[in-house]
């Protein structure tokens, strides 16, 4: 299920999102890293993609070649929250 990450509502595209597509329901570019399968607060760039340019606005439409519309993070690491698995392994 693909979801926007700016309103967390589902999208229903037929075709991959070009750089002018925004949501229908909150109006956010789609086109966008939040919404992108390789973003990845936790990676260089905050994104898996070696070979991508980087971008500063994370949630502004942008011309990446690598972007793929993928299950929105919501700015969360794929690899789980370190702070939270932290407190979890000091915890009393």
């Amino acid at each position: 299920m693909k979801i926007c990450f700016h309103c967390r509502k589902e999208l229903d595209l037929s075709a991959r999102p070009g750089r002018g597509d925004y949501c229908p329901h909150c109006g956010s570019d789609l086109k966008a890293c939040l919404n992108c399968r390789f973003y990845d607060v936790t990676s260089y760039n905050e994104c898996w993609e070696p070979s991508a340019e980087r971008v500063v606005d994370k949630d502004k439409a942008n011309f990446c070649e690598f972007f793929d519309l993928g299950e929105a993070s919501g700015g969360k690491s794929r690899a789980g929250d370190p702070l939270q698995k932290l407190k979890d392994l000091f915890k009393s």
